[in-house]
C-alpha cells in the first residue's frame, strides 16, 4: 500500500511539474542526515513528506498543487520590502501548511508542546515532526525563490537538565544580511496558532 502510494505521489508530481521529474532541493549534509536517520525522502520543488505521530512514527506525501503555489506565493510577497516583513510572512506560511495539511491527518486537533504525555500522537506533532516539516516547507520555498532575506539554515537543538531545559529542536532561517539566525518554531504554538519566530540566541533561554 505504501510503495502505491509513493508511486502515485511521484507520478503527480511529474504531472504537475509537465512531464519533468520533480527535482530535489539542496540540503546541507546535517538538514539530509536528518532525514536520512529515519529514511524520509528529501524534499523536492514539487512535494514534501510530513511528519506527524511524534518522530515522524505517521507519515503523509503532500504533492503541491498550482493553488499551494499560488497561494505561498502570495503569502510570500507581502515580506519583499524587509527581513522583518519576510518573517512574518514566513509565519503565514507555517499557519497555511497547518491548516493545509491538519484536516487530512487529524493535526488540527493538535495541542501546543505535545509528547508522549498528550496520549494523542495521531493527531499531535513533536518537535522532532515539526523541526523536519517547517524545515521542508521553507527549503521548498527557497527553492521556489521566494525567500529573498533569508537562506534557511541547519536546526538548532537546546536541552540541558542543568538549566532545567527539556530537550527541543526547530527549523531556522539565517539574515542574508545580519547573518543572525532566526527559530521558526510551530511546537510551542496549538493547531493554526502563529508559529514562534525569535532570534536563535533567545530561543536557547527558553522554556
Amino acid at each position: 500500500m505504501r510503495g502505491r502510494l509513493i508511486g502515485a505521489t511521484m507520478a503527480a508530481a511529474v504531472c504537475l511539474l509537465g512531464g519533468h521529474p520533480a527535482r530535489a532541493v539542496d540540503l546541507s549534509p546535517a538538514i539530509a542526515k536528518m532525514y536520512d536517520d529515519l529514511s524520509i525522502g528529501y524534499p523536492t520543488e514539487a512535494y514534501m513528506t510530513v511528519c506527524y505521530g511524534f518522530n515522524c512514527r505517521r507519515r503523509m506525501e503532500l504533492v503541491f498543487t498550482e493553488a499551494d503555489r499560488k497561494r505561498l506565493t502570495e503569502l510570500l510577497a507581502a515580506g519583499k520590502k524587509s527581513a522583518e516583513d519576510e518573517r512574518k510572512a514566513v509565519q503565514q506560511a507555517v499557519l497555511w501548511f497547518d491548516r493545509r495539511v491538519g484536516p487530512i491527518i487529524g493535526t488540527d486537533k493538535r495541542v501546543a508542546r505535545a509528547d508522549v504525555r498528550a496520549f494523542a500522537d495521531r493527531h499531535n506533532f513533536d518537535c522532532f515532526d515539526t523541526t523536519r516539516n517547517t524545515t521542508a516547507l521553507l527549503l521548498v520555498l527557497q527553492a521556489w525563490g521566494l525567500l529573498k532575506h533569508h537562506t534557511v539554515s541547519d536546526p538548532r537543538f537546546r536541552g540541558y537538565a542543568i538549566f532545567f531545559q527539556l530537550p527541543h529542536n526547530t527549523a531556522v532561517l539565517t539574515d542574508r544580511a545580519t547573518k543572525r539566525d532566526w527559530a521558526v518554531d510551530m511546537w510551542t504554538r496549538a493547531y493554526a496558532e502563529l508559529p514562534d519566530v525569535m532570534p536563535v540566541e533567545q530561543w536557547l533561554t527558553e522554556d
